[in-house]
């Protein structure tokens, strides 16, 4: 064994797919580190804790991890049951965490704030494939520390980085303000909590996420008087949010589309579309939001369900080849562009596809998908098998991939262009309503981008 290969696999993240990564790298020999930033496995996921995923426990589980969980005596849950964020960590995450094979391998509290070569930059050539990773970590306690590694799996996901409610890509004047107040709040909040209630929210974004609560509040509104929901969408036609209905294979997901349109068409919601929004102000009892086109909507809250973005500056010093729209590795991208593709049913894919000029570093988990939404944890497990078996020289088995997705019922490429019935042009919930997150979601097997 060479010094090299003596050094662990860095994963990046302890959410669903970086300890999937560690176990299948560990079913592979390799030694894995997780890094993880937050206190505990699972951080983002505890976040949302309070919702529900659309995809079942089937679509939930590693089976890497599984195996690791069975041989502890882990029983797994009902593999048919709609689980919410908090059921993942507590009846999945932790229990794999606390295996003997997993507990002494991850490193809470522990935020990679870069990754390079040791003692290069990325326009250093010569040696670069047999030089180690450096990942440069910040500890809780402040301090720095510096960590050697074989190869590296960035599985940290998109959470942290919520893309902006500007139009043009950007933050619109003044919503930083607003976000520092409370006047904007984050893409999932807890509605039931104080400050929803007897107010008037607007909801900005036309996925998964947004659908999700846009149906809270109007479920909210329905016991507590005066509670008002406001829905804007850039688009001139909500067809795209309303999904495959009966033609989506998750039905849980199907029945997302369906609820939100009956809300919207019962007047429980107000949907506003092609809302760009353009600037915000701050007010004593809320914010008000203007539009491009002078339409201004004075409301106590904005949810900004605008979908993620990817943070790629912990990898500047890496040579990277991504897809110029959509930040996702860039044989991915176009498989997963929602200008062109909205399914949800990205062909399987693995260490082939991820692969960039850094020899064996790879993104995988939502954060594969760049800005791109709809991405299922199932999908996550799949890329991580893949890349540890590439990593362990197993080129075939890298190469064999299977994986069954369940069909959405709707692609972007043949919505209709009005407020038709977007299950007419399908391409290959009961309450709590479930929502895609990530990776979970993004992350569906749990949030998806938006």
């Amino acid at each position: 064994m060479t010094a090299l290969e003596a050094l662990p696999v860095a994963v990046i993240g302890a959410g669903p797919v970086g300890l999937a990564a560690a176990a299948h790298l560990l079913e592979r020999g390799l030694e894995p580190l997780v890094l993880e930033a937050g206190p505990g496995v699972g951080s983002a996921i505890r976040d949302w804790g309070h919702i529900r995923l659309f995809s079942t426990w089937k679509y939930n589980l590693d089976p890497a991890a599984v195996r690791l969980l069975e041989a502890a005596g882990w029983e797994a849950p009902r593999p048919t049951a709609l689980p919410y964020g908090h059921e993942i960590v507590s009846q999945y995450l932790e229990p794999l965490a606390a295996t003997a094979e997993l507990q002494h391998r991850i490193r809470t509290g522990a935020r990679v704030i870069a990754v390079t070569r040791d003692g290069m930059d990325k326009g250093r050539s010569q040696g670069r494939e047999e030089t180690p990773f450096l990942l440069q970590v910040k500890l809780n306690s402040g301090e720095l520390t510096e960590i050697r590694a074989r190869a590296v799996i960035d599985a940290s996901g998109t959470w942290d980085s919520p893309a902006p409610l500007g139009s043009s890509g950007l933050a619109a004047p003044g919503e930083s303000e607003a976000r520092a107040t409370g006047g904007v709040t984050t893409p999932l909040p807890d509605v039931t909590v104080p400050g929803f209630a007897g107010h008037r929210t607007l909801v900005v974004g036309s996925g998964h996420s947004a659908a999700n609560m846009v149906l809270d509040l109007a479920r909210l509104s329905r016991t507590n008087p005066g509670t008002e929901v406001l829905w804007a969408i850039r688009a001139a036609t909500p067809a795209r949010a309303y999904g495959g209905k009966n033609a989506d294979e998750l039905p849980a997901r199907g029945q997302l589309g369906t609820r939100l349109r009956t809300a919207v068409e019962t007047g429980s919601v107000q949907l506003l579309t092609g809302f760009r929004t353009d600037r915000i102000e701050t007010t004593d009892d809320g914010v008000t939001v203007h539009s491009a086109d002078g339409r201004a909507l004075n409301v106590h809250r904005v949810i900004a369900a605008t979908g993620f973005r990817p943070d790629l500056s912990i990898l500047s010093e890496l040579r990277l080849d991504l897809d110029p729209a959509v930040d996702a590795p860039k044989a991915l991208g176009p498989l997963i562009d929602p200008d062109f593709h909205g399914c949800g049913t990205v062909p399987p894919h693995g260490a082939r596809v991820l692969a960039q000029p850094e020899k064996d570093f790879y993104l995988a988990g939502m954060k594969s998908y760049g800005r791109a939404p709809t991405f299922l944890m199932a999908t996550g497990y799949e890329q991580v098998r893949s890349i540890a078996a590439a990593l362990a020289g197993d080129t075939a088995a890298a190469d064999a991939l299977e994986l069954e997705l369940p069909e959405t019922g709707v692609c972007s490429t043949s919505l209709p262009t009005d407020s038709g019935d977007a299950a007419d042009a399908c391409c290959g919930n009961p309450e709590p309503v479930p929502v895609t997150i990530g990776f979970a979601t993004g992350l569906q097997h749990g949030r998806a981008n938006d």
